[in-house]
């Protein structure tokens, strides 16, 4: 099978994973939703409230680490087999334009479409419109990802209710038609960064496309002439100088040259040499190796000090993740005081206001209960224990008072520490305890 044929089956696979990603679920949460309306992260069945995403920068180091070790590994095989920009260049390009309407030539990417003929006038808005549609599904599916389909779907039902949502998609759906029909490939040339760092990740491990300079010879400039280089003809060098590898290429670069930031690894050149040197019963000239593998003869090192570096980093990141994800929490709790410091009753006791916010993070009912450490000088009054509904948030004002006088400064107020545990009834032993800062005020004001 071709590379361009298995990209194309790599693109439905990735396709179809991001669009039913968003529908899959596990006991009504969300395998990846970060929900902005109702302050949640769903991962992997978990839920985690706005409080608790101390999981989210192990989860991006991660994914940038991650990013480093497949580049220096695999070089852009990112970019030309799951980027969502060269999957919609592929589906508008090649699908669209070539297979479906017969606007261009799959071997020849460098040619532009002839528009002076008025059926590839009608052609050329049909496909614009195609894509347009396509463009609002893609940018729809996106929003899946922070709103639930069902909600989504329900909110569309109701546009002037849900006037930024709409605008928001119609934005993301207007971008990505500009940056594929107007925009193309030098999208990927000029503004992705990632094509610019990718030269300093590479060595002479990274697999990427390599021109087999050993079989096919140098490229060389042609001074005297304004079209593509070519090559210096030598009897030994196998290089027909057909050009299909050029004629084919999205980016619109020679890979005879040798490593450049436009590559996106797409191995179109691969393929099309493989077609025109399979004819003379020779092997492509452009394959997918390693600088040591092609062109040295030596063995690729997959396992090089930096790329054992990279993984071992990763690892710490889920470890940690993991333990995350095991430590969380039934429900959260956010503790502040009120902007009076103290109150002092005519018993000469001293009460401190609190305000509690409790948050659910389960889809079942917890009895929410609280209790004092120390329970020989305070108390607790004006709280009793509740239900904390599913995915409900709560607020409580809890009063502490002492429950009789300290005799602690003459001369200025005094911040005590006092632990209180939080905790559910149906588990107890998963109890938060939290410190108040209890202020009792000097003796001259309780005389």
């Amino acid at each position: 099978m071709s590379y361009t044929k298995k990209r194309y089956l790599t693109y439905g696979i990735f396709t179809l994973f991001i669009l039913i990603l968003p529908y899959i679920t596990v006991d009504g949460k969300h395998m990846l939703m970060l929900s902005f309306e109702y302050s949640k992260f769903h991962f992997l069945g978990f839920v985690f409230d706005v409080n608790e995403l101390f999981i989210m920068p192990f989860l991006l180091m991660i994914l940038f680490i991650g990013i480093f070790a497949i580049t220096t590994i695999f070089g852009r095989v990112w970019c030309g087999w799951a980027c969502p920009q060269t999957i919609f260049r592929v589906v508008f390009r090649d699908l669209i334009e070539t297979k479906l309407l017969g606007l261009r030539r799959l071997k020849n990417k460098q040619k532009d479409i002839d528009y002076s003929k008025k059926s590839n006038q009608i052609k050329k808005y049909l496909a614009l419109i195609i894509w347009a549609f396509l463009c609002l599904i893609a940018a729809s599916n996106f929003m899946w990802y922070f709103i639930p389909p069902e909600d989504f779907f329900t909110y569309i039902l109701s546009p002037k209710e849900h006037s930024f949502m709409i605008l928001f998609v119609i934005t993301i759906a207007a971008f990505l038609f500009y940056d594929i029909v107007f925009w193309k490939e030098d999208f990927c040339t000029y503004t992705c960064p990632y094509s610019r760092i990718q030269s300093v990740l590479y060595d002479d491990n990274t697999v990427q496309v390599v021109y087999n300079t050993n079989r096919g010879g140098e490229v060389y400039k042609n001074n005297q002439k304004s079209i593509f280089d070519v090559k210096q003809w030598n009897a030994n060098e196998e290089c027909t100088t057909c050009e299909a590898c050029v004629k084919v290429c999205p980016t619109h670069i020679d890979i005879r040259k040798g490593l450049q930031v436009e590559c996106i690894n797409c191995l179109e050149c691969s393929d099309a040499c493989n077609t025109v040197m399979g004819k003379l019963g020779k092997s492509s000239l452009i394959v997918w190796g390693s600088t040591n593998s092609v062109i040295k003869n030596v063995k690729t090192k997959l396992f090089s000090k930096r790329n054992l570096a990279y993984m071992a980093s990763i690892l710490v990141c889920v470890f940690f993740a993991m333990a995350m994800l095991v430590e969380k929490k039934d429900f959260i709790v956010n503790i502040n005081k009120t902007t009076q410091l103290y109150k002092i009753a005519e018993d000469k006791t001293v009460s401190n206001n609190y305000l509690f916010t409790f948050a659910n993070s389960q889809d079942k009912e917890l009895l929410i209960n609280i209790e004092l450490e120390n329970k020989k000088d305070f108390e607790i009054k004006r709280f009793e224990s509740f239900i904390l509904k599913p995915n409900q948030r709560v607020k409580k004002v809890v009063v502490v008072k002492s429950k009789k006088r300290l005799f602690l400064s003459d001369t200025k107020d005094t911040a005590l520490n006092l632990k209180v545990d939080i905790f559910a009834n149906e588990n107890r032993d998963k109890k938060q305890t939290w410190d108040l800062s209890f202020i009792y005020p000097r003796e001259s004001l309780l005389k």
